[in-house]
C-alpha cells in the first residue's frame, strides 16, 4: 500500500468514527463531501429544526449521500428536547415516567417518540439517560433520571428501549457508568464518583445492565472520574471502564459513543484533538462532537489528531479500524431497524396522558382548586444547564391564560431579584391583591434564591398555590402544592389543567 492510499485509508476510518454536529436547516457542502470521504454519522440538534417537514427533508438530504448513514439527535422527550426546542415537549421526561412508574406507559411514549424521530429520518436517538439520580444536588441530571430508585430505574429503562428500538430508531443508554451521584456538571467541569465497586454495583449499574439486555444499540459514556475504576482518566478515556467494565463484566458489544467531546471535563485537561485520541484509544468507537463546535475545521482538526496519532503510534491502526467496523457495523444495524418495521401514525396525546398521570397535587386541594377567578402568576426562573435549551419555553402561566382569561405573570430571574429588593412586592405580590397568587418554580430546593423568594411570598400570601416543575423538596405547611415531575409543555398543561379545572393528578 503506498503511503498515499494509507494516508487516505486513515482519513476515511477517522472520519468514519466521528459523529459531527453542524449549522443550518440544509446540509452543509462540507458535511455532503465529508460523507463522500467516509463520514458515517451527523448530529441534529435545535439549531437544525423548524419543522417535522424540514427535518425529513434534511435527513433526505443526507442520506442521499450514504443511505445507511446514521442520523443521531439527542432527543430524551422531557426538558432536553431537540424536536420541539421552540415549544417545549409534548411529552413528560423520564423523572415524570419513573413517578407513575407504568412501564407500558413508559414504552409507549418511548415508541410514539421513536415514531416521530423514524418519520424525521433519525436512525439514532441519544437516549435513555438511565443514571441513577441518587444526589438530589446533582446539577446535570435531575429530573432526567426515572428516580433516586436502582430497581426503579432499571426496569424504566428497559421499558423506554424496548418502546424506541420496537418503533424503528436505536436507543442509547447515557452516561455511563452513571453520572447520578455527582455535584459537578460535567460541560464545565470533571466529576467524580467516589463508591466503591460495591456500591457503584448495587447503585449505578443496574439500569446500564437492564438496557443491554433489553437490547440497547448504545452506550454513551459519561465525563466523570470514577476512581474506584480509574483513578486518573475520566470513564470516557478510560480503558478499564469502557473496555473491562462495559465490554467484558457487562458484555455490551454495540456501539460506545461518547458525550461531547468538547465538554469542559476533557477538553480542559487534553484538547479536542487529545480527548478524542484517548476516547478511541480507550475503547470508545464514536466521538460525538458539535454540540458547541459545529464548524468544518473542528471535523479536519479531529481527522488530523486521529490520522497523526495512528501514523505515530499513539493510537493503534487496529483500534482505529474495530471502531470504525463497529460503527459500520451499526449503520447497518440501524438501518435495516428502520426499514422493516411499517411507519405508524403519530398519535400525538400519549404525551399529555402521561404528564397528567405524573401530576401529584399536596395540601387542602378540595377547597384551593379548582381557582374562581383569573390568578397572578409569578415564575421564578434559574438558570439551566447546557443539556437544556435556553430558547425552550416552560412554565404555567401561558396554558393556564388560555383556560383562564385575564390570568396575569410575571417571570423572575436571580439576577432580576438581586438587582432589585423590591421586585417580590412590586411586581409579584401587588398584582395579585384580591386575587388568587401561583408561584411557580424549578428546583427550589437545590436554588438558595428560589427557595428564600418562595418562603417570602408564601409568608406574605399563605394561599399561594405552588407549583414545582423539579425535583420536588420539602412541604410547605398549610400551603397547596402541585409537581408536575418536569418542565415540559406537557407537564405545563397538565398543571395548567389542575388549577383551572380540567383533568387533575393524585394527591401526594
Amino acid at each position: 500500500m503506498s503511503s498515499t492510499t494509507h494516508s487516505k485509508e486513515l482519513r476515511r476510518l477517522a472520519l468514519s468514527v466521528l459523529q459531527p454536529g453542524f449549522v443550518g436547516t440544509e446540509a452543509p457542502d462540507w458535511v455532503l463531501r465529508a460523507i463522500g470521504d467516509g463520514l458515517s454519522s451527523v448530529v441534529l440538534f435545535a439549531r437544525n429544526i423548524v419543522s417535522a417537514e424540514q427535518v425529513a427533508r434534511l435527513t433526505s438530504q443526507l442520506r442521499a449521500e450514504n443511505p445507511s448513514l446514521i442520523i443521531a439527535i439527542d432527543e430524551e422527550a422531557g426538558d432536553v428536547t431537540r424536536l420541539e426546542s421552540a415549544t417545549g415537549a409534548t411529552r413528560p421526561g423520564n423523572f415524570a415516567l419513573g413517578t407513575v412508574d407504568d412501564v407500558e406507559l413508559t414504552e409507549a411514549v418511548a415508541h410514539d417518540l421513536g415514531r416521530q424521530l423514524r418519520a424525521a429520518g433519525v436512525s439514532l436517538d441519544y437516549a435513555p439517560s438511565v443514571d441513577v439520580n441518587s444526589n438530589p444536588d446533582n446539577p446535570i441530571i435531575g429530573v432526567r433520571s426515572f428516580g433516586a430508585d436502582p430497581a426503579r430505574v432499571a426496569r424504566h429503562a428497559t421499558a423506554w428501549v424496548q418502546g424506541l428500538q420496537s418503533a424503528g430508531v436505536a436507543a442509547c443508554a447515557k452516561h455511563f457508568p452513571g453520572h447520578g451521584d455527582v455535584a459537578v456538571d460535567s460541560h464545565h467541569g470533571l466529576p467524580s464518583y467516589d463508591a466503591s465497586p460495591d456500591e457503584i454495583a448495587a447503585q449505578a449499574l443496574p439500569p446500564f445492565r437492564a438496557a443491554v439486555a433489553a437490547g440497547v444499540g448504545a452506550v454513551m459514556s459519561g465525563h466523570l472520574l470514577v476512581p474506584a475504576y480509574d483513578p486518573d482518566l475520566p470513564a470516557t478515556l478510560s480503558p478499564r471502564i469502557l473496555g473491562d467494565l462495559l465490554r467484558k463484566e457487562l458484555g455490551f458489544d454495540g456501539l460506545i459513543v461518547t458525550d461531547a467531546i468538547e465538554m469542559g471535563a476533557v477538553a480542559d485537561r487534553y484538547g479536542l484533538g487529545g480527548a478524542t485520541v484517548r476516547a478511541v484509544a480507550a475503547g470508545a468507537d464514536a466521538v460525538c462532537v458539535g454540540g458547541e463546535n459545529a464548524e468544518e475545521a473542528t471535523t479536519a482538526l479531529l481527522v488530523e489528531a486521529l490520522t497523526g496519532a495512528a501514523s505515530r503510534g499513539e493510537l493503534t491502526a487496529e483500534r482505529l479500524a474495530e471502531a470504525a467496523d463497529r460503527v459500520r457495523t451499526f449503520a447497518d444495524w440501524s438501518h435495516q431497524l428502520g426499514r422493516t418495521l411499517p411507519v405508524d401514525p403519530v398519535h400525538g396525546d400519549i404525551g399529555f396522558v402521561a404528564a397528567r398521570r405524573a401530576l401529584r397535587l399536596r395540601g387542602a386541594v378540595d377547597t384551593a382548586l379548582p381557582l374562581t377567578a383569573p390568578p397572578h402568576v409569578v415564575e421564578l426562573v434559574p438558570s439551566t444547564n447546557l443539556a437544556i435549551g435556553n430558547e425552550t419555553p416552560w412554565g404555567v402561566a401561558a396554558p393556564l391564560r388560555e383556560r383562564l382569561p385575564g390570568t396575569t405573570f410575571v417571570r423572575l430571574p436571580h439576577r432580576q431579584l438581586a438587582d432589585r429588593p423590591a421586585v417580590l412586592p412590586d411586581h409579584a405580590l401587588a398584582p395579585a391583591a384580591g386575587r388568587p397568587l401561583v408561584v411557580v418554580v424549578r428546583d427550589a430546593a437545590r436554588h438558595a434564591w428560589m427557595g428564600r423568594a418562595l418562603a417570602d411570598l408564601t409568608a406574605a400570601r399563605p394561599d399561594a398555590i405552588v407549583v414545582e416543575m423539579g425535583l420536588p423538596g420539602d412541604s410547605l405547611p398549610g400551603a397547596v402544592q402541585i409537581f408536575t415531575h418536569g418542565a415540559t409543555a406537557a407537564s405545563g398543561v397538565a398543571a395548567a389543567e389542575a388549577l383551572a379545572g380540567g383533568p387533575a393528578g393524585r394527591a401526594a
